[in-house]
């Protein structure tokens, strides 16, 4: 089942939220930050001792620290630059990389996507939505509960609207 739903990501009681990380994988700004914040310095400690960064359109695990979600997976979206240097591929493949971490790590059963790549990364609100939800919806019978975290209205329309046409 898919929720949409404007609500703070960090807030969330699921098994995993997914981190709308930077390729360093350094506490930045929008969503990253919050999450930075909300977990603990101990969430950038575990990711500088684990991972030596995160290529676009991959993603890597660490636990939840102070969080509700016993995991953070931290997918790395493409920066927009036009839509011509296949930024749309490595979102869907972002997508495709936190479900992929999520299977491996075998009891997650609710997870939380905040709009990857849609803040200062530039990505075109509708057009990430679309690519956000197909994903979600080919890979929701792995999981029993998918969240879509949205901080402001006019995203949470989008999604709603996407979500309702079918994408």
């Amino acid at each position: 089942m898919i929720e949409i739903a404007r609500v703070d990501i960090t807030t969330l009681a699921v098994d995993a939220i997914v981190n709308a990380a930077n390729a360093r994988l350094a506490p930045g700004g929008g969503v990253d930050g919050a999450i930075h914040r909300a977990a603990g310095p101990a969430l950038h400690d575990e990711l500088r001792r684990r991972y030596d960064g995160c290529p676009t359109g991959d993603a890597v695990v660490t636990g939840g620290h102070r969080l509700r979600a016993r995991y953070v997976i931290h997918a790395v979206g493409p920066v927009w630059q036009g839509g011509a240097l296949g930024e749309e591929a490595l979102l869907a493949r972002c997508y495709e990389s936190a479900f992929a971490r999520a299977r491996e790590l075998g009891d997650v059963r609710s997870i939380a996507f905040p709009a990857i790549a849609t803040g200062i990364y530039g990505f075109p609100r509708p057009l990430a939505a679309t690519i956000a939800l197909r994903a979600m919806r080919a890979h929701e019978a792995e999981v029993e509960r998918i969240v879509v975290a949205l901080f402001d209205d006019e995203s949470l329309r989008i999604y709603q609207e996407r979500l309702d046409a079918g994408a």
